[in-house]
């Protein structure tokens, strides 16, 4: 058995061309960096890249007394201003918004269960179904307003889904009743 395996491999060896006969295989070992430039690092403070300013850095807002709800919620309450700019960018990354509330908490919370990444409060009720075809962020305000019309003591989120990867990318309150 073996004598046959050699004898194969000679006999692909003899027919081999010239032209594959003077050929060298690539070089696959390592390679000297002695030709590349060195780079120094250094452990000094000040080599830190800087914009050329003064870094300015916002405050949690307030530090002490407030629920953490959603996404922006560390900030001051947003502007009507602010909201329909968060929208606009929702609708530009071609999201569905969907606006929901909450009459309880507003927040996460544990009540049922105790183990980790269990939380209670996560799902909150729809306003309405999903604004698909939504293409001004002044059509979601105006549910916006509806919402809190018809239940001012509720909180009031913004969401929205993509629908090509069917998850929710961006939530965050558009709404607090007043007290939180």
């Amino acid at each position: 058995m073996a004598s046959s395996v050699i004898s194969s491999t000679a006999a692909v060896a003899a027919r081999a061309s010239p032209a594959q006969a003077s050929m060298v295989a690539p070089f696959t070992g390592l390679k000297s960096t002695s030709g590349l430039p060195v780079a120094r690092k250094s452990n000094d403070i000040t080599s830190v890249a800087s914009n050329g300013g003064r870094v300015q850095c916002i405050q949690v807002w307030p530090t002490q007394g407030k629920k953490k709800f959603e996404t922006l919620s560390y900030l001051p309450d947003l502007t009507r201003e602010q909201l329909a700019s968060e929208i606009d960018y929702l609708i530009r990354s071609k999201w569905i918004p969907c606006v929901e509330f909450e009459l309880e908490h507003g927040f996460v919370y544990r009540e049922n269960h105790r183990s980790p990444g269990y939380y209670d409060g996560r799902y909150w009720t729809m306003w309405k179904l999903p604004m698909y075809g939504c293409t001004d962020s002044a059509q979601v305000l105006l549910e916006v307003d509806e919402a809190v019309r018809a239940h001012p003591d509720a909180f009031v989120r913004i969401i929205g889904f993509d629908n090509v990867r069917q998850v929710q990318c961006i939530s965050f309150i558009a709404y607090k009743p007043p007290g939180y």
